[in-house]
């Protein structure tokens, strides 16, 4: 069993279907050619038994007419049948055998006229004498002569060699219907499963790394087609998740890498302010400042950098809690009104400057949802990067308004533009520009370290908006703001 359980199991799929279908089908043929000889057979012999039944008053007459008159005489009976006259006793009177050899004659009983009584005309089968052919035989009474009996036999002779020719054709037409079936049906079936030899190389090629093989659809009411299907989705997924797995470590790669040059800015950026912090200091400690005026003046610069580092720091704390997604205060902010207090307040600080403000749209409210204080702090970034960016003779354009379902901040300026090969670098952390574009140290906030635009990307994607930059050398550069409206 355990042999034939691991023969199954080595053998391919195709040919144990075939092997299967062709065992039920010869197990139906079997059948069906055991039942057409059985019912042949049976059909034969009771057209025999008919036969004799219609026949027996001229055999038996004839038969006692030769027995009489001599003893083991032929008659004028047909050649398949042998009479047997039986006496009172069972002796046997006499035989009437037209054309058969001793070897062939039948093995009759020797029947009493009492038990002659009990078995007339009930059919029975013997035997040859050696090895021959069956006989089928009744007994019969006769009136004319009550105390003898006749024993009929009809050689089968004739029926054996018909049912060995049907034995032969049904071996021959199941042997031939087996074979063609058998082609036929590992044809059809090798057709029928080839889609899963299209499933096997694209699972290896998936295997191999190939994530972006996939198989032909088929129908999906059959069990290939659903296959398939199911194949496919499953590939879809290892690949989706092979992809954002890397992805994932890309952007792991890339956090870190970015992380360690923050830190490695930020950790320069603030050498310098400690540096003059300390170089004050130990200019103080060691007595060479001792007028009130040049002390006074020490420390003015202590402070100065204590305030930039203290900006700076604040920076680096708002990036790292926009960074951990902390959520803002919502609430509704009307941006004209920030658009507004920004070309107010940039006036105020350079009065010779020509700064106006804008309207994209009609007019109105443009109302979005989101923190206030932080909204106020992309448009200062950006307005107080145009301002110490460009010359003071660059006019500084705000427009604002409500265009495509979206709120729109935009801040232009005049000034030498932005080289486009830094434009897509300009929201990274610690970035600076060339000095063409920079009229002290490229401060975005004042700072000097390139944090302001950073800060606006941030806090412009916490609001679940975008900021871009448009800008050629000579024709100034335009930061736009899209942000959700608030619902009506």
């Amino acid at each position: 069993m355990n042999r034939l359980r691991s023969f199954g199991a080595r053998t391919p799929l195709r040919v144990r279907l075939v092997a299967a279908m062709l065992a039920l089908v010869a197990v139906a043929l079997v059948v069906t050619d055991v039942g057409a000889y059985v019912a042949l057979r049976q059909s034969l012999v009771h057209r025999v038994d008919d036969q004799m039944t219609t026949l027996r008053e001229s055999i038996v007459r004839s038969a006692y007419a030769s027995a009489l008159r001599d003893r083991d005489a032929n008659g004028d009976l047909p050649s398949q049948y042998y009479v047997q006259v039986n006496g009172p006793r069972g002796e046997n009177e006499g035989t009437l055998a037209p054309v058969y050899g001793q070897s062939s004659l039948p093995d009759l009983p020797s029947v009493t006229i009492q038990e002659a009584s009990q078995r007339a005309a009930q059919p029975f089968t013997v035997g040859s004498h050696h090895g021959g052919p069956d006989w089928r035989c009744q007994i019969f009474l006769w009136q004319d002569q009550p105390g003898y009996s006749f024993t009929v036999a009809y050689s089968l002779a004739d029926i054996d060699g018909t049912l060995s020719r049907l034995r032969l054709i049904e071996l021959v037409v199941s042997s031939v219907l087996l074979l063609l079936l058998g082609i036929t049906g590992y044809a059809l079936v090798r057709s029928s499963l080839r889609p899963l030899g299209e499933i096997e190389l694209a699972a290896e090629s998936v295997a191999a790394g190939d994530f972006s093989r996939r198989v032909r659809e088929r129908d999906a009411r059959t069990e290939v087609g659903r296959l398939g299907r199911a194949f496919n989705a499953m590939v879809g997924q290892v690949e989706q998740a092979f992809r954002a797995r890397a992805q994932s470590e890309a952007e792991a790669r890339t956090s870190e890498e970015r992380m360690r040059r923050f830190v490695g800015d930020a950790s320069h950026e603030l050498r310098t302010p400690l540096t003059s912090i300390r170089g004050f200091a130990e200019l103080y400690r060691q007595g060479a400042v001792s007028e009130p005026q040049d002390v006074r003046r020490v420390f003015g610069r202590i402070e100065d950098e204590s305030r930039r580092m203290t900006g700076l720091v604040e920076d680096l704390l708002l990036l790292a809690r926009l960074d951990q997604q902390r959520p803002l205060e919502q609430r509704p902010v009307d941006l004209a009104v920030l658009a507004s207090d920004a070309v107010m307040d940039a006036s105020a600080t350079q009065p010779e400057r020509e700064i106006d403000l804008q309207r994209l749209d009609f007019g109105g409210p443009v109302a979005v949802v989101g923190d206030e204080g932080r909204l106020r702090q992309v448009l200062a970034n950006l307005v107080r990067n145009a301002l110490v960016h460009t010359p003071a003779s660059a006019p500084v354009h705000i427009r604002v308004g409500a265009v495509g379902g979206s709120a729109v901040l935009e801040v232009a300026d005049e000034g030498p533009g932005i080289d486009p090969a830094d434009a897509p670098k300009v929201f990274e952390r610690f970035f600076r520009t060339d000095s063409s574009r920079s009229r002290d140290t490229g401060a975005v906030q004042g700072s000097g370290y390139g944090l302001g635009l950073s800060i606006v990307a941030a806090i412009v994607s916490a609001h679940r908006g975008r900021v871009g930059l448009e800008t050629s050398p000579g024709h100034g550069a335009e930061f736009r703001v899209e942000l959700p409206l608030a619902p009506s």
